[in-house]
């Protein structure tokens, strides 16, 4: 099983493809070593503009560049770009409908001992509010290669949130389909329904693992998309599980569970259990130490699942 830090990925992509797609640009606000970029700025600096510490500048930039045919790339911290920037891409992406691709490195906690100012606990809720933006979180090295591929005949404006440190597999190679907007059923189970996004997918094949071996059937959704929302993909297992468990690198509010909540509530009520960063500033530490304090780990969320189950 490989283990590769998605940022390495996008630049992997990203200097594969540039030689065919000459309106490609990459973009960074002075974070070309943490987007792990400078191969491709060294390879192609035709194709790569530093912007500098400027979020609602480099958004603007890059909604001018696609408004000229151009398909920009912006690589900046997701704390910042989704925090500084916001009005820039609610107005200049969103709203004016620009070809504009955000990605927001180091997302959640992965910046980990930077503390709470680097902390994107709230990037989701926020990107997901806006009006015509789409908003996408892969979960490993393939469905990074698979997302640009969609993303380079997509015209939407899209937010994309990754973490910073390594990340195993959840799929054994490129065999499967992949499509924005459409979740993906990676196991099937009766008891438990575990929907889980981005880098967190891993940890919802763990925890599928340890409650089978509890004698628990559980079903996993990895929701890549989290703007459009697959509602018929949680619609679907209404009738077949006895509880839902979200599990994300972000508040319990307003992200992943909230998306879920709203389908729920309106469609179809059935337990839920939302499992994240608690209302509160994220404690210092690295990524592993954060997660594991507040819970969110194999054990810590199959110990929760199963005390939850117990008061149905």
């Amino acid at each position: 099983m490989t283990v590769v830090a998605l940022r390495q990925v996008f630049n992997e992509v990203l200097m594969e493809i540039a030689p065919q797609h000459p309106e490609l640009v990459v973009l960074t606000s002075d974070s070309r070593g943490s987007a792990a970029l400078s191969p491709f700025a060294q390879t192609y600096p035709k194709q790569f503009i530093e912007v500098g510490i400027a979020e609602q500048n480099i958004v603007g930039i890059a909604s001018g560049l696609a408004s000229c045919g151009y398909t920009p790339f912006v690589f900046s911290p997701a704390c910042f770009l989704s925090m500084r920037a916001i009005e820039q891409i609610k107005v200049d992406v969103a709203y004016s409908g620009t070809n504009v691709k955000l990605i927001g490195i180091s997302g959640g906690v992965s910046y980990g001992t930077l503390g709470m100012s680097h902390h994107s606990l709230q990037d989701i809720a926020v990107t997901r509010a806006i009006p015509g933006l789409q908003v996408v979180l892969p979960s490993d090295r393939f469905e990074v290669r698979k997302l640009v591929d969609a993303l380079l005949t997509d015209r939407h404006g899209t937010y994309v949130r990754i973490g910073r440190n390594p990340v195993r597999d959840v799929y054994a190679d490129d065999n499967f389909a992949f499509e924005i907007g459409k979740a993906v059923r990676l196991r099937q189970g009766e008891d438990v329904t575990l929907v889980s996004t981005g880098e967190m997918v891993r940890l919802a094949l763990d925890v599928w693992e340890r409650l089978a071996h509890e004698g628990i059937s559980a079903t996993v959704l990895n929701m890549h998309t989290l703007k459009p929302f697959d509602r018929n993909a949680i619609l679907a297992e209404v009738n077949k599980t006895r509880l839902f468990v979200t599990l994300e690198e972000h508040s319990i509010h307003g992200g992943l569970g909230g998306a879920v909540a709203e389908v729920l509530s309106q469609e179809c009520p059935k337990p839920l259990l939302i499992l994240g960063i608690p209302d509160e500033p994220a404690v210092t530490g690295s990524q592993q130490e954060i997660l594991a304090h507040y819970g969110l780990t194999p054990e810590g969320v199959t110990n929760t699942v199963l005390g939850r189950m117990k008061r149905l």
